[in-house]
């Protein structure tokens, strides 16, 4: 026995039950870790057997690892660019959209182009009244860009590198009121953008093939799920053949929404599924959701499908504070430097061998002394009209079009169209009036700069790949290490 006054033997007592019970009953670490104990007299309560997690301790132990990047990538078919380019731009942004491919931008040409907002948009187009597709990028992964096809007005596809990983992002256009002949043409050309991408890559495609793959899977279990609209036409079994011969999914048909996130085309009475999201079949188990977005008006008819998808890679975050170096062209801001250099350098004239610490101080010394960016992205220069009043237009058109889809009266249908042609107003009068305004700075010596800077920033924008990080073979291939490189 022991005595009440040695609440030392007791807690022995209490341990060595605690190992005993820990032996018989053989419980997890996590159970182990609940267990209490309660006083001297060893009174224990435990949770029991139970999971080592679910999904939410999963995501808690991949985010502290730091081993994912988080994408969302949509489609959209936008019925056309012009006008739309800030207001598509606002959407992603309020809907935290990464990747968007687009398609019917009936935009004439081969380049790319700031949409606002950081966003820039890569088109390709033969046509300003029909076809034409695209890819909006961030502004974060615009730099990763290594590879732009444009195929065709129909057909285009971006590579890019995010921390290591190669993902083939493509945006395909519809096709509506088209030949059989031209539709082949459009599955060939299809076929050969796959063909062209390594096994390893991650490829997505964001597409309007304006075709019902229909709701069930029976006998296509391997490459679409149960969850699609209504009965299969011709075009659904295209896309479902092409997905099967690409080894590819469906995403919009694995994930259990209600009807209103699962139509992607609205018009009159007509509520069907032609909008998709594929993926590699050995990727699908990176996508977590997928759904359509509602209650945006930037398109009439159809609606932006958005999936949530994990990339499971090494990440190393880059910071966006820049030393200001250009201060250095002032003659005090120089002096200050050479001065604060020589006494970190200990007053040596002569740099020392080691050039690692000696630019580790060069580098230190000019934060100190010229002070670095906020890291904030200046306003978009080719944006300046997108004021308060231009957005408060555009949200009533927004709630108006909301309202219009629960009630589908003649009443609410006038109330939208009339919004819509006052928001075309609204943005014309805008723009009209910024660039009056810049025409009259040019007369001014800031003006001249303004000037200069938006043919900079245009420059810059246009150009498809910012900086050349990768190397090619003979035969085209991407070289990514330096062995490959000698």
């Amino acid at each position: 026995m022991f005595s009440d006054g040695d609440p030392s033997a007791k807690t022995d007592h209490g341990l060595m039950h605690y190992k005993k019970m820990r032996d018989e009953t053989r419980l997890t670490t996590t159970a182990i870790g609940a267990v209490d104990l309660r006083g001297a007299g060893g009174n224990w309560a435990t949770v029991g057997r139970r999971s080592r997690g679910g999904k939410r301790v999963h995501r808690q132990r991949e985010k502290r690892k730091g081993k994912s990047v988080g994408l969302r990538i949509g489609t959209l078919n936008v019925g056309t660019m012009t006008g739309k380019g800030r207001e598509l731009a606002d959407v992603m942004e309020r809907r935290k959209v990464d990747i968007l491919c687009v398609q019917e931008t009936r935009w004439k040409g081969s380049k790319a182009r700031s949409i606002g907002a950081g966003f820039k948009l890569f088109y390709y187009g033969v046509d300003s009244k029909r076809n034409g597709v695209g890819v909006v990028l961030k502004e974060e992964f615009v730099r990763n860009v290594l590879e732009v096809k444009r195929v065709s007005d129909r057909v285009m596809s971006l590579k890019l590198e995010i921390e290591g990983v190669m993902l083939n992002v493509s945006g395909y256009a519809p096709q509506v009121g088209c030949e059989l002949e031209e539709k082949e043409r459009f599955w060939s050309e299809l076929d050969e953008v796959m063909e062209s991408i390594p096994t390893g890559e991650r490829v997505v495609i964001g597409a309007d093939f304006n075709g019902h793959v229909g709701e069930g899977n029976r006998g296509d279990e391997e490459v679409m799920g149960k969850f699609g609209v209504k009965e299969r036409n011709l075009e659904g079994q295209m896309v479902v053949d092409f997905a099967k011969r690409m080894d590819m999914a469906v995403v919009n048909t694995y994930f259990q929404k209600r009807e209103e996130h699962r139509v992607t085309y609205k018009s009159v009475g007509r509520r069907t599924q032609v909008d998709y999201i594929l993926c590699k079949r050995g990727n699908l188990k990176e996508i977590s959701d997928c759904k359509v977005v509602v209650g945006e008006s930037v398109a009439r008819q159809h609606r932006m499908v958005v999936c949530r998808m994990t990339l499971m890679v090494c990440k190393t975050k880059r910071s966006k504070k820049k030393t200001k170096w250009w201060k250095l062209k002032k003659e005090e801001c120089c002096e200050e430097f050479g001065q604060k250099l020589r006494q970190a350098l200990g007053g040596q004239v002569v740099l020392p061998d080691d050039w690692e610490t000696t630019a580790e101080v060069i580098r230190e010394t000019g934060r100190k002394v010229l002070g670095v960016s906020s890291g904030r992205r200046k306003e978009d220069k080719e944006t300046w009209w997108w004021k308060e009043e231009v957005q408060d237009s555009i949200q009533r058109k927004r709630l108006a079009k909301k309202k219009w889809d629960m009630d589908r009266t003649e009443e609410n249908r006038q109330e939208y169209k009339e919004l819509q042609r006052r928001v075309k107003r609204e943005v014309s009068k805008a723009k009209q009036k910024a660039y009056d305004e810049l025409y009259t700075r040019l007369d001014t010596r800031e003006g001249e700069k303004d000037l200069y800077r938006l043919a900079r920033q245009r420059d810059r924008d246009g150009k498809d790949v910012q900086q050349v990080t990768v190397i090619k073979d003979r035969d085209g291939r991407m070289m990514r290490n330096g062995e490959e490189v000698c």
